[in-house]
């Protein structure tokens, strides 16, 4: 029996180059091997979410998640619960693509399905919280709702930029929340500016704010930053940038497996840039719970724990 295949592509996403490309995309994936079909997310609700959940029902062999990290957010959402999970593979066309960074997955649209087509994909992990998934990253505190705070036509136009004017214009309204966050190895219980649970070792575009991130290893890399001044945290935001912050007495950095966030004030949660509810919140790292294909051959080998890949037949 062949292998069939389910592009589920965001339309609109990255100037519309996917749609753009689409018939090149289906024809590398025919040349593979799969019988191909496809489909255009609407801005109905969780569209891309019950279409992927579809494609799982219909046992496909490969889900092709076409779109920024809201998009493939949604797709591993429909397949993360089931029993039969497809193996996955992105075709990046949003702003930042933290994940497919991770994963070596370029974003030219044809380039990255050739890597689809190639056939060698990396089991990894993935976040649950409380009821829902993410990939990349999860959080909580005021600047991580930069993210959904900028419009869609902004993010269009000036891509990351957008995110980072929208970080500037935030600063001055920056203030701790009071929170307990416990992980495998210890509490904190006091006023934090915000907190970052990291699968990869790409956040918001930069690739040492979590350095030492494994992508298989069944932890999060923890990020929390203490209550600090505006100078301090404009401080430890240039040491993020080169990847000296870990260090800080103002920063708590470790591996968890397991963390709970509660917070007596209102603190909205961030799961791959879109808004996943608010505190109390228990996030769970499921490890190796979907394989994606992946450019196997340069991810660093310190960003595994277990480089073995696996080939499609």
């Amino acid at each position: 029996m062949q292998k069939r295949a389910r592009v589920i592509y965001n339309p609109t996403s990255g100037r519309e180059i996917i749609k753009k490309n689409l018939a090149d995309v289906l024809t590398i994936l025919e040349n593979a091997g799969y019988v191909t079909s496809s489909h255009a997310t609407t801005p109905e609700e969780n569209d891309a979410k019950n279409e992927a959940r579809k494609a799982v029902e219909d046992r496909y062999d490969l889900v092709v998640a076409a779109g920024g990290d809201g998009t493939i957010n949604e797709v591993i959402n429909g397949i993360a619960e089931q029993e039969y999970r497809p193996k996955v593979g992105i075709i990046p066309t949003g702003t930042t693509n933290d994940f497919a960074r991770a994963l070596k997955i370029p974003r030219d649209v044809i380039k990255a399905t050739e890597i689809i087509a190639k056939g060698e994909s990396v089991a990894m992990d993935i976040g649950k919280a409380n009821d829902t998934y993410f990939i990349n990253i999860g959080g909580g505190g005021r600047i991580t709702e930069l993210t959904y705070d900028v419009p869609s036509r902004l993010k269009t136009m000036l891509g990351q930029l957008a995110y980072y004017l929208k970080g500037i214009e935030m600063l001055p309204s920056l203030k701790a929340t009071r929170v307990r966050v416990e992980y495998d190895d210890g509490v904190f219980e006091g006023e934090a500016m915000f907190f970052l649970l990291g699968l990869t070792n790409s956040i918001g575009g930069f690739e040492k704010i979590a350095p030492d991130a494994k992508l298989d290893d069944g932890k999060f890399s923890l990020i929390l930053v203490k209550k600090v001044n505006l100078a301090e945290f404009i401080r430890l935001v240039t040491l993020a940038l080169r990847g000296d912050h870990i260090k800080e007495p103002n920063v708590i950095y470790v591996k968890s497996e397991k963390v709970t966030v509660l917070s007596d004030d209102q603190m909205l949660i961030n799961l791959d840039g879109e808004l996943g509810g608010e505190t109390p919140m228990t996030f769970q790292n499921l490890k190796q719970h979907i394989s994606f294909f992946a450019n196997v051959a340069d991810i660093p080998a310190a960003d595994l724990n277990n480089k073995q890949v696996e080939m499609i037949d």
